[in-house]
């Protein structure tokens, strides 16, 4: 059975920077079992992290629903207000149980929230109501390329990698995004406040399943490096290699994860 000591031992050899930026996506099964379940999961990496900025993404696209389109194209569907305060993650335990950390703050984008602890989390996540696309540039993804983060796939594919969906929007990949927004809101208090949002869609189904095929390259070219953290064979990478890489394919290749 994994501890927090045997975890923090975990960490320590990952290559993980403790003093930088982390987001983790997670499965939480995939650690195994651990003494304290998944708290004791976040209680490793918020010690471990603890004079960096640790993220975890906090997404409700799933529960922003989009269930079809209109006469005029414009997706629309049963529940579009999102109550940054109480609805849940749609990715994962972990996720869930980070938000309602002491000291953890949630950003309030609509249907790609993020929620950070540390000393900058406040500046990190300020801004994401006015934003009206998934992960702008100028966004919370965005950030993880200006702070050279690092992004953890605690024992989950790269998938997973939301950082990409950004990478193919700042680069206008086509086919990414819909047409037109759809009519959201954001629930502060007891105001909404309107934040209109171009969805993610792709017509080949879900483009996130290529992303896969990227982990060779990231591997090869110091992009990412394999760790094991608990159970949970892992992949740790570099925000900026990320980016930097699938940009030089971009110019080239600008549907590469249009097929597996």
């Amino acid at each position: 059975m994994h501890t927090k000591n045997s975890l923090l031992t975990d960490l320590k050899s990952t290559g993980i920077n403790p003093s930088g930026t982390l987001m983790v996506h997670s499965s939480c099964k995939s650690v195994g079992e651990c003494e304290g379940g998944g708290d004791t999961i976040l209680d490793a990496f918020i010690e471990f992290m603890r004079d960096g900025l640790l993220i975890f993404p906090t997404h409700t696209w799933e529960y922003v629903k989009r269930d079809g389109f209109d006469e005029n194209g414009v997706p629309v569907g049963k529940n579009n207000v999102f109550d940054y305060e109480k609805m849940p993650s749609c990715v994962g335990i972990l996720s869930n149980l980070f938000m309602k950390r002491e000291g953890v703050i949630r950003s309030m984008h609509p249907t790609h929230s993020v929620s950070a602890l540390g000393a900058d989390a406040a500046d990190f996540v300020r801004g994401e109501e006015f934003l009206q696309t998934p992960c702008p540039r100028n966004g919370c993804h965005g950030k993880l390329y200006d702070r050279g983060a690092q992004i953890l796939f605690l024992g989950c594919e790269l998938s997973k990698n939301t950082y990409l969906h950004g990478v193919e929007e700042w680069h206008d990949i086509p086919d990414r995004l819909t047409e037109k927004p759809q009519e959201i809101f954001i629930r502060r208090g007891g105001e909404l406040l309107p934040c209109p949002q171009y969805r993610h869609c792709f017509s080949g189904g879900d483009v996130s399943a290529n992303y896969v095929k990227a982990e060779k390259i990231f591997i090869e070219n110091g992009a990412a490096t394999y760790c094991k953290i608990g159970s949970a064979h892992s992949v740790l990478c570099d925000a900026v290699k990320m980016a930097d890489l699938i940009g030089e394919i971009f110019r080239d290749e600008p549907n590469f994860f249009a097929t597996p």
